[in-house]
């Protein structure tokens, strides 16, 4: 009876798709059969495009310079600006060239990241993002994504610029996870447990978005969960599943980014933010704001006043706010991208065709505001010193 179930099982697989897949049947249509496109391993990918020596080292000492500022550490800000997503190789490398000369003017005052996300997650439908639809076609090319995703990782980080990204697929974190110095979960899959797991196996900072409604517990519970041990199912060098042992991200925090609710980037809701990660245990953590999204009405614009909403906070002597992070571009606003059908020719270059985005000299101006913000703090509590030991002196005296 056993053996006779067990080969009816085989025989309805075999009529279905899925089970065409995974026995090896013949039935599946000739379209099913042209779309299986066989993908490099993470090993020989990354074989084929290798990381230098200085950019690993530059790698993992951006990564312990963003966990010193995100634990209070260092009195910097870290700053996370880029475009919305990656669809443009050329116009990426001319923004990290031009980004890397404000890092570089600041360097005193802020940590600047480069955003290059590589991922799209959709509410709905859309492009997906350089490593599914490379060429902005409609027809995912995965193999060359990867390729070219890595390409403009190892393009950033050679012109002086650590990267920051959003790990949307678990799988397509092995590319990629060499070359970025800080990560993020989006709303959407902030509570997911697999990506809690991820986040537990990755050896850099990593920040929890809340998620879209707004409640803040989720991106917590976030933080709190990929900071603790743990197992995973995860494929290794080649493409093999395994069962990997997470040790566990000390470095989690949350970051606000609005909600249904509307914006939660003002000094109460940063607050709000800080005492549930302490009360969570996670007190040494600071708290990153989104400006973009909802702290923004979804308007490229609005960053400008969540973003100096963030700096009035730093410069009254705020330490909660770790970070930021800024939706920005070459040119300001998006363009509509319908893949496959939109000319590619006719696209704006240097302009997002996801979300709107701030221009670069917005941008600048922005980055000059929080570092001054940065400096006023310092001269803050300089005075607030000065002032304690000069009562402290007074009072002495007058005993």
């Amino acid at each position: 009876w056993v053996l006779l179930a067990l080969a009816l099982c085989i025989s309805l697989l075999r009529r279905s798709r899925v089970g065409t897949a995974l026995l090896g049947g013949e039935s599946g249509s000739g379209r099913q059969q042209q779309q299986q496109q066989p993908l490099p391993t993470p090993d020989a990918l990354r074989s084929r495009l290798p990381v230098p020596h200085r950019l690993r080292r530059f790698v993992n000492d951006s990564r312990v310079a963003a966990s010193a500022i995100l634990r209070g550490q260092d009195d910097r800000l870290l700053a996370i600006v880029g475009p919305c997503s990656i669809h443009d190789p050329t116009a990426a490398r001319e923004y990290a060239h031009r980004l890397r000369e404000a890092a570089d003017a600041h360097k005193s005052d802020l940590l600047i990241f480069m955003r290059v996300y590589l991922e799209k997650p959709r509410t709905t439908v859309g492009w997906r993002g350089l490593v599914s639809d490379p060429d902005l076609s409609g027809e995912e090319d995965v193999a060359r994504g990867l390729e070219l995703g890595r390409r403009v990782l190892l393009d950033v980080n050679s012109a002086g610029l650590a990267a920051a990204t959003e790990f949307l697929d678990p799988l397509v974190a092995p590319f990629f996870e060499d070359l970025v110095a800080y990560g993020s979960i989006g709303a959407r899959t902030v509570e997911s447990p697999m990506h809690r797991a991820l986040a537990a196996d990755l050896s850099m900072p990593m920040g929890f978005k809340n998620p879209r409604s707004g409640e803040l517990q989720g991106a917590v519970n976030g933080a709190i969960a990929s900071a603790a041990p743990q197992r995973r199912l995860a494929t290794d060098g080649r493409g093999r599943l395994r069962l990997a042992e997470a040790p566990g991200n000390e470095d989690g925090h949350v970051i606000l980014r609005g909600g249904e609710g509307g914006p939660n980037f003002d000094n109460a809701s940063v607050t709000e933010a800080a005492q549930l990660q302490a009360a969570a245990g996670l007190a040494a953590r600071r708290v990153v704001v989104d400006c973009s999204h909802m702290n923004s009405g979804k308007k490229h614009e609005g960053q400008l006043v969540s973003c100096r909403g963030v700096a009035e906070q730093v410069a009254a002597g705020s330490h909660a706010v770790g970070g930021v992070m800024i939706e920005s571009f070459l040119e300001a606003g998006n363009q509509p991208l319908d893949p496959g059908v939109t000319k590619l020719s006719g696209l704006r270059y240097g302009q997002s065709v996801t979300d709107a985005c701030l221009d670069f000299a917005s941008t600048e101006g922005l980055i000059s505001e929080l570092a001054a913000s940065v400096r006023a703090r310092r001269e803050r509590a300089v005075l607030v010193g000065w002032r304690s030991a000069a009562a402290l002196g007074s009072g002495e005296r007058s005993e």
